[in-house]
């Protein structure tokens, strides 16, 4: 087991704690780009919203009322953001590496896996790509443990509660389910998508029959039912995102009788895990048809009047649920979180969407991968304010708990937002952050067209380094250059050196082998059409064969 060292571990005092607990409603949005919503593509763009073609006024609402933070940094996938969440520790560190379709696994092929390895690594993942690679895939765990330190123990003093999208559980394998970590469930799935229709006994797109199968997909995983998800009770809405947004009102409407009524006094913390905007691009055809006769579209290169469409009904829902919170009379104890697990999907045909100006999208470790919407609204307490400020998905466990009056773990990566919350013009201090992706990809790179290869980065202060594996090197001043058109390695070497090597370090410090690329064999660099000429540049990180 190698030793796991901490990047910017702290340990927050009590320092705000109201009288009554706040309430906490977190909401994520899956593969919600950063210009989707018209607020940060007004910011970043100088387009206005009448000019744009998602429409997004109760997100906006959300980011006028709140403090927004303009550079809030998330994973490149889902699941590595989701696990960075719910434990404020980088995601590789647990072996969640990347997000997989339902997959054979150690766990569910009834296999014993290697001396070292978890039984819910995946035997293999790889994209069907004809380029050469040099490198072999590393691989992930598809499961998050539930003995660590997740949200829902450090939030000892709320009724922690989830809705949606899990995608840590191994695909359905008993005990890593949202309930073995201490959540009460209202509807869950564990698996990277959803349909968004109910079709009800009509046909095999109907999200309710997906969510509630018990018939386990391989007679080797050893358990006697599927524990992939539960629906929920019926009547179920047409549409998936209304469907959830309602059954969180509900549960927003009995949580306030109750409280009336003294039956549970603990505050809530609800963890809303939308699959909005995921794939498949499904949407109402009423809403479809409206944004295809909009004369907007083609702005930014947003074009696409499905993905429009589930755009604005997960906008939707935020403002159903801000209205909740307003007619229950909750919202002014309750803070409100709205985030995404990662960029925009560029890689669809038709492309989902585009986050342009912002290089890059899902799977890419440039801005347009992983930096993310963020907003943070206690009515009377953060309101307002836009905060430049550097931020990480491993900050929300410290500031959760700060918040709620909670002690931490020890050996966190994320430290507390709440004093930028409190004053969000304040300098904070040089962050470090570490984002790690061992994949050949179909995703192209942003710079060359060609398929993307195993790559690692990390932002020391203003500055990013992003390393591919294959033998390139591209450092940007993020702070000057957001948007990463201009390439400082070359000019920089000190710098690029420097924070290579301390990458490489903590990849090597914290990360396990398997989760690494291995050389292949193979090989030959003379086959491999690729701008870039293949360097090896992993010696000091790659555990020798």
């Amino acid at each position: 087991m190698k030793k796991i060292v901490r990047t910017a571990a702290v340990m927050v005092g009590l320092g705000v704690v109201h009288a009554d607990p706040v309430n906490i409603l977190f909401i994520l949005a899956d593969d919600l780009g950063i210009t989707d919503v018209a607020a940060y593509a007004e910011r970043f763009s100088g387009k206005t919203t009448d000019e744009l073609f998602y429409e997004t006024p109760n997100m906006d609402r959300l980011v006028e009322r709140g403090v927004a933070f303009s550079q809030a940094y998330a994973n490149q996938l889902c699941s590595p953001t989701r696990a960075a969440i719910l434990t404020g520790q980088y995601p590789s560190r647990h072996g969640i590496t990347t997000a997989t379709p339902f997959m054979p696994t150690y766990y569910n092929q009834g296999l014993e896996p290697p001396e070292g390895f978890s039984p819910h690594d995946v035997l293999e993942h790889k994209d069907d790509i004809k380029e050469p690679q040099a490198w072999i895939n590393g691989r992930t765990s598809t499961a998050l443990d539930p003995s660590l330190n997740t949200l829902p123990k450090v939030l000892a003093s709320h009724r922690s509660v989830y809705i949606g999208k899990w995608h840590l559980g191994g695909h359905g394998a008993q005990g890593f389910q949202p309930a073995d970590h201490g959540f009460e469930t209202l509807a869950w799935f564990d698996a990277g998508a959803s349909h968004y229709f109910d079709n009800g006994d009509t046909g095999h797109y109907s999200w309710p029959q997906g969510w509630n199968q018990k018939k386990l997909p391989f007679d080797t995983m050893p358990q006697k039912e599927y524990t992939v998800g539960d629906a929920g009770a019926p009547p179920y809405a047409e549409y998936l995102t209304d469907d959830l947004t309602a059954r969180a009102i509900h549960f927003l409407e009995d949580y306030a009788q109750d409280r009336k009524q003294g039956v549970d006094k603990r505050p809530f913390f609800l963890y809303f895990n939308h699959f909005a905007v995921h794939t498949p691009l499904q949407a109402p055809q009423e809403t479809v048809r409206y944004f295809e006769k909009k004369t907007q579209r083609g702005t930014l290169g947003h074009d696409n009047a499905t993905y429009a469409a589930m755009v604005k009904h997960l906008d939707d829902s935020v403002g159903n649920l801000l209205d909740a919170l307003e007619a229950t009379g909750l919202s002014d104890n309750t803070l409100v979180v709205l985030t995404s697990d990662n960029g925009g999907v560029e890689y669809t045909n038709p492309a989902a969407t585009d986050n342009a100006p912002f290089k890059g999208g899902k799977a890419c470790l440039h801005e347009g991968g992983v930096r993310v919407p963020l907003v943070y609204w206690q009515p009377g307490r953060f309101e307002s304010a836009w905060c430049t400020s550097p931020v990480n998905c491993t900050d929300h466990l410290p500031t959760l708990a700060e918040l709620s009056g909670n002690a931490l773990p020890e050996d966190l990566d994320g430290i507390s937002l709440v004093p930028l919350l409190q004053d969000p013009a304040a300098s904070a201090p040089p962050r470090t952050f570490i984002w790690h992706y061992p994949f050949n990809v179909i995703v192209k790179h942003p710079d060359d067209g060609f398929p993307l290869t195993p790559h690692s980065g990390i932002r020391v202060g203003d500055y990013k380094l992003l390393w591919d594996w294959h033998g390139r090197l591209n450092l940007y001043n993020i702070e000057e250059d957001r948007f990463e058109q201009t390439d400082l390695a070359a000019q920089m070497p000190e710098r690029r050196d420097q924070m290579l090597m301390q990458l490489q370090e903590w990849l090597s410090e914290n990360v396990e082998p398997r989760y690494l690329p291995e050389l292949r064999p193979n090989y030959d660099p003379n086959d491999d059409k690729r701008p870039v000429r293949f360097l090896d540049m992993s010696a000091s990180v790659r555990t020798a064969e």
